[in-house]
């Protein structure tokens, strides 16, 4: 290869494979019946030495098979290995000389076997353009070690009784999707390599002159100001009880799913899902609830009814009405669901009501503190935004208006400082329900934005869906 070569992706060693855990020659299950794990060193020494006959496919390896030092079994391949990427990386043919030298100065060429099995690897290999497919075998051994060290883990955990159950299962589950999705490990990325996806991300959004580049919400002007709900996100919507929060986040759902074929998981440990059920039917066929709870629905109106069960049929949406679920729970089927279903939203029923899994004489507002801190994770994890309900506390009643402040979420300020959005709900008919000068009207007031501008978004709030409605200002003045 000549000139400045292609970069290739950060190999951090500290986040190898679950696979390296099991090293070369270490026997499993003890010495009745032991084996050693899944390896192929005829595989391994193939893909070498076709690099080292011709390093072309070097990069292919790395950046579309993925191939690291960590998927190799025997240790003096991996250094060999390791040698020929920063060979690469400084532009520097990977010969067997090259290889040589850097072994050399480096003090690890009698770690990777001497001058003599460079040169046998070179010797045995065979055809360059073979080495994908001895690169794949390689990955698929280390990916069954891996498996086996996660087991051994699991088993080992449990024998010895680790932790509570609940917090084994969610431990057991996490190892086993690592194994699964090793690649979505990151180490530390150039700051131009980042730069480059940001360029080419920003300018598509200006040749397509939209400002979202997040999740929709269905309602406009909060879209605006957003622009959309951005994946990795916490934000937090917190109001008052009866302000209609678990409508606007229904609402927000049916839109997402129903709209843009988001997948949306909506936890609600609230409402059961005869409940939710029977709202989102209400909004889409644009019946009043009440009407449809007590039999109230003609029958010239059903046909409007059955569309819209077809149409919510359709819908990539996902209900989980568990009334005790804590925060271990709720990751442990978010995962699940988005390995099956890709997530493009997560929504919980809100914060306080999560059961506890603290032990001890944790406080309220720590272990509120744990949920808000394990949501956060959660969506940084599966990179999709993520709604959690939030109550206030009763200091905002004592004001009058009892417009909230940050300062009114309750039991916790670890909720404030997580958050990457907080959007509080104000509906002034609901404390003046006579001389309401904006009856119907509420105020979605956006009081944090991590990333974005603060401000306020006003909407219309029909009760009788229950249902939040984008605010058209010409047709209240008509």
């Amino acid at each position: 290869m000549n000139g400045r070569r292609p970069p290739l992706p950060c190999l951090d060693s500290a986040a190898g494979m679950a696979a390296s855990a099991i090293e070369p020659q270490q026997a499993v299950g003890g010495s009745r019946g032991a084996f050693a794990p899944p390896h192929n060193l005829e595989a391994e020494e193939s893909v070498l030495g076709a690099i080292l006959l011709s390093d072309h496919a070097l990069y292919a390896l790395v950046v579309d098979d993925g191939l690291r030092p960590q998927h190799f079994y025997r240790e003096q391949h991996r250094i060999v290995y390791q040698a020929m990427l920063d060979l690469y990386e400084d532009s520097t043919p990977v010969e067997v000389l090259t290889v040589v030298q850097r072994l050399r100065a480096t003090s690890k060429l009698e770690e990777a076997g001497g001058e003599a099995a460079l040169h046998a690897l070179a010797g045995a290999a065979e055809a360059p353009g073979n080495a994908r497919h001895y690169a794949r075998m390689v990955r698929d051994d280390a990916l069954l070690r891996g498996l086996l060290s996660a087991t051994t883990e699991i088993r080992a955990s449990v024998v010895e009784h680790q932790g509570p159950p609940r917090d084994l299962v969610e431990r057991a589950e996490r190892l086993m999707l690592d194994v699964a999705h090793d690649d979505r490990r990151k180490g530390f990325q150039k700051i131009d390599d980042i730069l480059d996806v940001e360029l080419d991300k920003l300018h598509k959004l200006s040749k397509e002159g939209t400002p979202l580049t997040g999740t929709r919400s269905g309602f406009a002007k909060l879209d605006e100001l957003t622009g959309g709900f951005q994946a990795g996100n916490l934000i937090v919507i917190a109001a008052r009880p009866s302000m209609g929060k678990s409508a606007l986040v229904t609402n927000i759902a049916e839109n997402a799913a129903m709209k843009d074929d988001v997948g949306v998981a909506l936890f609600s440990l609230e409402m059961s899902e005869t409940e939710l059920a029977q709202r989102f039917i209400a909004s889409q066929a644009g019946i009043k609830g009440e009407e449809l709870r007590k039999g109230r629905v003609t029958e010239s109106r059903w046909p409007k009814i059955v569309a819209a069960c077809d149409r919510l049929a359709n819908a990539p949406l996902y209900v989980d009405d568990s009334s005790d679920i804590g925060l271990l729970e709720i990751r442990a089927k978010a995962r699940r669901l988005h390995q099956k279903n890709k997530l493009g939203l997560i929504i919980v029923d809100y914060l306080q009501l999560l059961r506890s899994e603290g032990r001890g004489l944790e406080s309220r507002v720590e272990l509120v503190g744990q949920m808000s801190r394990g949501l956060k994770l959660l969506a940084r994890e599966l990179d999709v935004p993520v709604i959690a309900l939030s109550q206030l506390n009763r200091a905002v009643e004592a004001r009058r208006p009892a417009i909230p402040m940050l300062s009114d979420l309750r039991e916790s300020g670890s909720i404030e400082q997580d958050s990457d959005l907080v959007i509080f709900i104000y509906r002034d008919d609901y404390y003046n329900k006579e001389d309401s000068e904006e009856p119907g009207m509420a105020d979605l007031i956006i009081s944090k934005h991590r990333n974005g501008p603060l401000g306020n978004v006003k909407l219309v709030f029909r009760a009788e869906f229950p249902k939040f409605m984008t605010y058209q200002p010409e047709e209240r003045a008509a």
